[in-house]
């Protein structure tokens, strides 16, 4: 665990990963009714990779939801599948 305490400093891309995240229909991102659209929660490296296994037919009207209000279409979602840095 990193604390100021120690002066240890924070592991972004670790964070960056480990977000809480899910993944909704377009439809549902944004509105009223966000919480029934939910499809799937769970850390942001594993909507990524979810996101990335499925056929482009399937992720097509997807939108990943990050934490911090980000939000990231199927394209965005492939492209962060195919970088060097993801989290096997």
């Amino acid at each position: 665990m990193n604390t100021t305490i120690r002066a240890e400093s924070r592991d972004g891309a670790h964070d960056f990963w480990n977000d809480h995240a899910t993944i909704v229909t377009r439809e549902a991102a944004g509105s009223v009714l966000h919480a029934f659209g939910v499809l799937h929660s769970g850390t942001f490296a594993e909507m990524v990779r979810l996101m990335g296994r499925m056929p482009e037919a399937d992720r097509a009207e997807l939108i990943i939801e990050k934490s911090g209000d980000r939000h990231y279409g199927p394209a965005e979602a492939l492209q962060l599948f195919k970088r060097a840095d993801f989290p096997l």
